[in-house]
């Protein structure tokens, strides 16, 4: 599998996983407010990784197609290395929201249920995010 090939699978599965994000939000949004606080995370960030699923990827395609030869060993192993530093940069940030969801879920949350269950469903969306990312960027190609 090349980095091409890899992008494109990383898209659909960060798409992919995020409607299903989505729908599990809206119904936790329909009950009590501790769960309406996490579903409203489960939307909220599905729907900002569903965007960059699908900018991701097409900018990924017209790189793809605009470059002279996109299978260029040079260009492929470049490709990869900033996909990688991506995916691991990412990984770091997940930590911090995870930090951060933990942190608001003990202030704010502390006396308010529904603020307690956005602060949970932000650990919880990091956790996930930490996973996916953590697991791609072990598993980017170095070659072609």
């Amino acid at each position: 599998m090349n980095i091409w090939q890899f992008n494109e699978i990383l898209s659909h599965r960060l798409f992919s996983w995020n409607i299903v994000n989505v729908f599990i939000g809206l119904i936790l949004s329909l009950l009590k407010p501790f769960w309406k606080g996490v579903g409203s995370q489960s939307i909220g960030w599905g729907l900002i990784n569903i965007a960059i699923a699908v900018v991701g990827g097409n900018v990924a395609k017209r790189r793809f197609k605009n470059l002279p030869d996109p299978l260029d060993t040079e260009v492929t192993k470049r490709e990869s290395e900033n996909m990688r530093r991506i995916l691991w940069i990412n990984t770091f940030l997940d930590v911090l929201y995870m930090l951060g969801g933990l942190r608001l879920s003990q202030t704010r949350g502390k006396k308010d249920e529904l603020w307690r269950g956005i602060g949970i469903g932000i650990v919880i969306q990091g956790i996930l995010l930490f996973v996916f990312d953590l697991v791609h960027a072990r598993a980017v190609p170095e070659k072609r």
